[in-house]
């Protein structure tokens, strides 16, 4: 497939009326929701509402400019390499829509498990409300990094478009999710991503951290232990919340942390250990009044979504 074949694919193919089409109704929905909290008096953090907003205007500006082509353009090199090619019809993009969902499940394990990816990721987790603006509360650091994890797709023949709007259609499933309004919905709960499933995500309950990665099927978290349901009530956020609401503040604060606690290693090694390894690991000359908090979710060894 020519280059300018491919370039021609986000303007011109099918799919994109599907990819415009749900991210209007993500935004009616989200706007729904927003005017029955009004009328209904729910309690909401509107400060927070707001920052949510504020980030999600940021993240549509930054994806209308060159940056969003950096994922495009890292992968071509590698799907014009690949001898495997897939063609795109109807059972190839159900394909596609399955491997970018088992693809966003390690993506967004690992997200939560390696501190400088949670240093983005953590945006989408500090809010200590759940509700569909949650939805849009992305970093704008994760276009950055994100196409990496479609690698595998394009070595095994899909083309960069097929992937990379396989991969936002798994996104955009997730929005609908973000909400308090839909209750428990019985054996949907235990195949699909649902708003129970994922409140389990969001919450840092000691029971909920690091639980429900998928995308939009959980199979994936059956299958790696990492599945649970939502039983006692949900406290979201963060162990250890960040209390702004700029989202400047909320965008980078955890780049700030790792950055201050870089400036107290000791050695090349144990600053690459804070910057790539897990959440909580500090240097054992760090005292406990010393150590910056790293991800104020963490379990264990360690994800986020995602997304």
């Amino acid at each position: 497939m020519s280059l300018d074949h491919l370039v021609s694919l986000f303007d011109l193919h099918q799919m994109m009326l599907v990819v415009a089409g749900l991210f209007l109704i993500n935004i009616s929905l989200t706007g729904f929701e927003v005017i029955l909290d009004l009328t209904t008096k729910k309690e909401r953090r509107w400060k927070d509402t707001l920052a949510n907003c504020a980030i999600f205007i940021a993240h549509q500006v930054i994806e209308r400019t060159a940056i969003a082509s950096l994922g495009f353009v890292a992968l071509l090199p590698l799907y014009y390499l690949t001898p495997l090619s897939i063609p795109m019809t109807a059972w190839t993009w159900v394909l596609a829509i399955l491997a970018a969902d088992f693809t966003y499940y390690w993506m967004h394990r690992l997200e939560h498990e390696h501190r400088i990816l949670w240093a983005s990721h953590s945006v989408h987790h500090s809010s200590q409300d759940y509700n569909l603006t949650v939805g849009f509360r992305l970093s704008v650091i994760e276009g950055f990094y994100e196409w990496a994890f479609l690698i595998p797709m394009i070595l095994l023949g899909f083309n960069p478009f097929q992937a990379i709007v396989g991969l936002i259609l798994v996104a955009q499933y997730q929005h609908w999710i973000h909400t308090e309004r839909v209750g428990k919905l019985g054996w949907l709960d235990e195949i699909f991503n649902t708003p129970s499933v994922h409140r389990v995500h969001h919450g840092s309950n000691a029971q909920y951290l690091d639980k429900n990665y998928g995308g939009i099927l959980m199979i994936w978290d059956k299958l790696f232990g990492t599945f649970a349901r939502e039983e006692d009530k949900v406290v979201y956020g963060l162990t250890r919340n960040i209390r702004s609401n700029n989202p400047v503040t909320i965008t980078f604060v955890e780049f700030a942390h790792i950055w201050a606690d870089l400036k107290k290693c000791r050695t090349f090694s144990d600053r690459m250990r804070i910057i790539f390894g897990g959440l909580s690991w500090r240097p054992a000359y760090f005292s406990d009044g010393e150590a910056t908090p790293a991800k104020p979710k963490l379990q264990g060894s360690s994800t986020k979504q995602g997304q």
